[in-house]
């Protein structure tokens, strides 16, 4: 069985967040992921018995910034993604643990619905978990570059959502 550790930090103050739930909710999609796409995924044929991964929630001025510094874009973004594992060509396992990486999200942009189109959320709680499965596809190495990359990807968040009752979130 592997350890799944999972470390939130809040640093948006308009927006109590249930930490609690969230990490529950993220450890039943990664779980899910694992099962269902582990061995297409950067830990396909890894040996691991723990899995590591941040997910920091801030404003969209923070994300701005992180864009512009990290990726040379400067606009603000709903969610930004540093996988560390799969997008590190020499990372690493270190005494069986893998640090996937980190999730910083936007929740003046979750607040604001800027994605519900493409999430088809009702709420911000079901926004947030959408751009939270998204994150951690592209921890485990997932891109949508192509048109079927896309619909892969945003296929796969559906069904791990599923697992959650996001519809009832």
């Amino acid at each position: 069985m592997t350890t799944i550790n999972i470390f939130t930090e809040n640093i948006y103050k308009d927006w109590e967040l249930d930490e609690k739930d969230v990490i529950d909710k993220a450890r039943q999609m990664l779980e899910f992921y694992i099962k269902k796409l582990g061995e297409k995924s950067c830990l396909a044929g890894k040996n691991f018995n723990t899995i590591t991964l941040d997910i920091v929630f801030c404003d969209s001025a923070k994300t701005q910034e992180l864009n512009r510094d990290y990726r040379g874009k400067d606009y603000p973004a709903d969610i930004i993604t540093f996988a560390i594992f799969a997008d590190d060509e020499n990372s690493f396992i270190f005494d069986g643990e893998i640090n996937l990486g980190e999730i910083i999200i936007a929740l003046d942009k979750v607040i604001a619905g800027d994605n519900r189109d493409i999430s088809n959320s009702k709420n911000k709680e079901q926004e947030l978990f959408f751009l939270i499965s998204h994150g951690l596809m592209h921890l485990l190495g997932f891109d949508h570059q192509s048109e079927e990359e896309y619909n892969f990807v945003i296929g796969e968040q559906r069904k791990a959502l599923e697992c959650i009752d996001y519809d009832k979130i």
